[in-house]
């Protein structure tokens, strides 16, 4: 089936690209012009539809899908609990800071209240005994930096990738 020039390049970009398009072997959905195996909230959907309407069994639908039985268990509970917009696979990589936590940068931000004079490094010194946590110094000068106010609207541009060079949406920014 062919399709519109730059149907993938937008699922890619809407993270909705099915990594394994030849893995969907379903008759039925290859059959509807309608349906795109690349379209992997199409697929997803699809499948978890021909388990509750069709009576097909879980363990036949997922294979010919391209999922396991227990990912269909995972994908059947998203969509009951977020609706469609629940199949579009979330942002890979971290969900958040994983040594600087909340309880990491409190203990800190309170050592540095008590002595404003105490440098990053031995901030990262006081998290190690504290904690066990091995951080760089620098990332602690940017955490806080972060979780501060700016105290100029040139300071908030710059935080917000406005300022120097720096990569953008649009490519390298000057």
């Amino acid at each position: 089936m062919s399709q519109p020039a730059g149907k993938k390049a937008a699922l890619k970009e809407f993270r909705a690209l099915n990594p394994r398009p030849e893995a969907v072997i379903d008759d039925d959905f290859a059959a509807c012009p309608f349906l795109d195996p690349d379209d992997v909230v199409q697929v997803k959907y699809e499948m978890v539809r021909r388990v509750r309407v069709d009576k097909v069994p879980v363990a036949q639908a997922a294979a010919a899908f391209g999922f396991c039985r227990q990912t269909f268990y995972v994908i059947a509970a998203a969509l009951d609990a977020g609706g469609p917009a629940a199949l579009v696979p979330g942002k890979p990589g971290p969900k958040g800071p994983r040594k600087l936590t909340e309880e990491v940068m409190g203990f800190i931000e309170k050592l540095r209240s008590g002595d404003a004079s105490l440098r990053s490094a031995q901030l990262a010194e006081a998290v190690l005994e504290r904690f066990g946590i091995t951080v760089h110094p620098r990332s602690v000068e940017k955490a806080l930096a972060r979780r501060r106010e700016p105290r100029t609207a040139e300071e908030a541009h710059y935080w917000r990738g406005g300022g120097r060079g720096g990569w953008g949406r649009g490519g390298w920014k000057v």
